[in-house]
């Protein structure tokens, strides 16, 4: 079918869906049936400022993933669909869906696409395992800093043994002179 004869505000529904797809470092697709309004918007709470939660027609978002260059979601574009576009740490956005999920059995994570790959159900859930960037990040800041303490401590351990014999030296000389 022509695009003129498309109606323009699916068109634009397309076009706006198009630029989450290309402005999200990820994008879950979940089955959202079963829960209620005030759960939906629980939801969008839980997963912070960082992602928007949006109920999607499936048609209109496969050919929005498409325009944007995605075109290995189209797969989870059956029955009830909803979107979590992510702009933020995909880690929390995750562990929100997850907790989420577990407390509403009703919410059920398809799949989704993280930083252009693929991500099954499954992988979305180790990715929820995962500690935050934030404290991965301090975790190696903290290990980089005890090598550099162990290795200054190991490079200045010959000076002071060195010192410590040339004192030891000086006294013995010292003491073998006044004799």
């Amino acid at each position: 079918m022509a695009r003129d004869q498309v109606a323009p505000d699916k068109i634009a529904a397309v076009e706006e869906i198009t630029n989450k797809f290309r402005d999200s470092s990820a994008a879950v697709v979940t089955a959202y049936t079963g829960l209620s309004v005030a759960q939906l918007k629980e939801l969008r709470r839980s997963l912070g400022e960082n992602a928007q939660y949006r109920v999607v027609k499936n048609t209109l978002t496969k050919i929005a993933a498409n325009e944007a260059g995605i075109n290995e979601l189209d797969e989870f574009f059956t029955g009830s669909s909803a979107v979590a576009f992510v702009t933020g740490d995909p880690v929390a956005a995750a562990k929100g869906l997850r907790d989420f999920a577990k407390e509403n059995p009703a919410l059920v994570v398809k799949g989704g696409i993280v930083d252009g790959a693929l991500y099954s159900a499954e992988d979305l859930n180790k990715l929820a395992a995962l500690e935050s960037r934030e404290v991965l990040l301090a975790k190696l800041a903290g290990g980089m800093k005890a090598s550099m303490a162990k290795a200054a401590a190991t490079f200045q351990a010959p000076l002071t043994k060195f010192a410590r014999t040339a004192d030891a030296l000086r006294s013995k000389v010292e003491q073998g002179g006044a004799e």
